[in-house]
């Protein structure tokens, strides 16, 4: 067996490590060295790996040296493509794990992306580099492979091992080598791309769709919110319907469908076209913050609310809930419309780490709410204990007249007094 090299050990990486290091040697590796360190003491702080999943793992290690991965014969590259701030693709992870990468490259290996990427990004970005730094040359000395990932972070039911895998390689031969390798992991099978770029393609609009679908339904709770109208009552109505699809109007961040949209249209109008339809769907979520914070100061405003310092609880702060993951969360959209209304705002979540809310956003969570100390109280990430509480007690935290506004529809009708 050929060893292999997971570089990146994210939400995406350690799981898909940690699934090969139950059948076969891999190593994990990470330029971050408190992450190595944390792992190799089997502590996740993603929590997608238990410390008993990776104990179950034996043939994975982890470090920080690249020479340690110098023997290894599979690359799989499993590092974050954001978006900057003018939501232009960010290359520069993927740039550097590739100038890594090329530093050990050998004759006869091959290099697997996972990444989400625009079509052709792998042949025309990455491979170039591989070959700059090696002084090798593409299908000849070394190979490449695109099979994107899916994972789904805080998901305990939809794991690596159990997301049909999409793959692909660079010449027939290597796909077939690059879909057996993965087939020995993942039990609900595999699809074999025919080139790298269509693999490419079917992970961009995966997320793609779903933004567009989303941005409809927010769309229609702007529209019904005028009419009168509850929207999870129609949705709940339209359900019945055996293929109406179920999405749900609210926030759209994360680091997969807030972001793999603007790689798609980034491409295509590089190569003449102007998309509408997916710019129109992520005009509509980008300013869903703005649109709920208005309607909670309109709420505010008729419940007899003092909106200047009024104290306004924020309760959830991750993208996603039931995972510690903050990556452009737009829960930060609703906090910052809220202070230019010049409310006090105060956030709580029970699964993001402080730290990190520190440094990415500038903001410190509270541990403990105040009973009776908010004038609204916002529910806006649905962790699972958040969900297990009661109407009676989220309003123990609300002022006389305070406002309830249930950002995800998690209480039943009535039960609040705002939701999208």
């Amino acid at each position: 067996m050929k060893n292999i090299a997971v570089v990146g050990l994210g939400y995406v990486g350690l799981p898909l490590a940690a699934a090969f290091g139950e059948k076969r040697s891999v190593v994990g590796f990470d330029i971050n060295v408190k992450r190595i360190a944390e792992l190799k003491q089997g502590f996740d702080f993603t929590r997608e790996v238990s410390t008993a999943e990776m104990a179950l793992s034996t043939g994975l290690s982890f470090t920080d040296n690249l020479e340690e991965i110098r023997e290894c014969q599979f690359y799989i590259v499993t590092v974050p493509t954001p978006i900057d701030e003018f939501k232009t693709p960010d290359l520069t992870p993927l740039v550097k794990a590739s100038e890594t990468i090329g530093k050990v490259l050998k004759a006869g290996d091959i290099v697997i992306y996972e990444s989400t990427v625009y079509p052709g990004a792998t042949e025309e970005v990455c491979v170039p580099i591989l070959e700059k730094i090696s002084g090798l040359k593409f299908n000849q000395d070394f190979y490449a492979g695109y099979s994107p990932e899916r994972i789904n972070p805080g998901d305990k039911e939809h794991r690596v091992t159990s997301i049909k895998k999409v793959t692909s390689g660079s010449t027939p031969a290597i796909a077939d080598e690059i879909d057996a390798l993965y087939a020995g992991i993942i039990t609900a099978g595999t699809h074999k791309a025919s080139s790298i770029k269509v693999a490419e393609a079917a992970k961009v609009i995966e997320n793609t769709q779903r933004d567009v679908n989303i941005a409809l339904m927010n769309e229609l709770s702007m529209i019904f919110a005028r009419l009168g109208i509850d929207t999870h009552e129609v949705l709940a109505a339209a359900g019945t319907k055996w293929n109406f699809l179920p999405f749900k109007p609210g926030l759209v961040g994360g680091h997969c469908i807030g972001v793999d949209p603007y790689y798609l249209t980034h491409k295509a109008q590089a190569v003449g076209y102007h998309p509408e339809m997916i710019l129109a769907g992520r005009r509509v979520n980008d300013n869903m913050g703005a649109y709920a914070s208005s309607e909670l100061i309109k709420a505010m405003i008729k419940s007899g609310q003092k909106i200047a310092n009024a104290r306004v609880l924020i309760m959830g702060l991750t993208f996603k809930e039931n995972c510690p993951d903050l990556r452009n969360t737009r829960v930060v959209d609703v906090i910052r419309e809220l202070r230019e209304f010049g409310c006090d705002v105060v956030v709580t979540d029970c699964w993001a780490d402080n730290a990190e809310a520190q440094h990415e956003y500038g903001l410190t969570l509270i541990d403990k709410p105040e009973k009776g100390g908010y004038e609204a109280v916002v529910i806006a990430v649905p962790h699972r204990e958040y969900a297990e509480m009661t109407p009676a007690e989220f309003r123990d935290f609300l002022k006389p007249q305070g406002v309830l506004f249930d950002l995800k529809g998690i209480l039943p009708l009535g039960d609040a007094d705002l939701r999208l």
